[in-house]
């Protein structure tokens, strides 16, 4: 199955990705600016082109991703928090996380933890529990 406009995301489905990508980016307790212009890139060439959902201000639903983790990131909690929101959030909505889905998010979590100087060993552990949860 292949991503298209078809799929129709809640502004709730993209704050719990965004959640996601602040964990894996917080995993070494740092935020870069590399992994976060990483996240910015993907989420304007990947992520806006799967839906077509606006919000009450013209806005693509999908930049909510960028919204919540600069939110996120401004009020530092701990990466572990974040990736168990996601975690729960996707235990409760199994429906949306259809292999395409997984997919993408696994290229953008990978892609945000090798933006800067490769991957750290907190990024490796928290990808490998994200592969975990995806595979399920």
């Amino acid at each position: 199955m292949e991503l298209s406009k078809k799929h129709v995301f809640t502004e709730e489905f993209y704050q719990n990705i965004g959640m996601l990508f602040y964990a894996i980016a917080a995993s070494d307790k740092v935020v870069r600016t590399e992994e976060i212009k990483t996240l910015n890139d993907l989420v304007q060439k990947k992520w806006v082109p799967i839906d077509n959902q606006i919000d009450e201000f013209g806005t693509d639903e999908a930049y909510k991703i960028e919204m919540i983790f600069d939110w996120l990131e401004e009020k530092a909690p701990e990466a572990e928090w974040a990736f168990n929101e996601f975690r729960q959030y996707k235990k409760d909505n199994e429906e949306l996380f259809t292999s395409p889905i997984n997919q993408l998010i696994w290229e953008t979590a990978d892609a945000i933890a090798a933006s800067f100087a490769g991957k750290n060993k907190s990024e490796v552990i928290m990808l490998s529990k994200l592969k975990m949860l995806l595979s399920k």
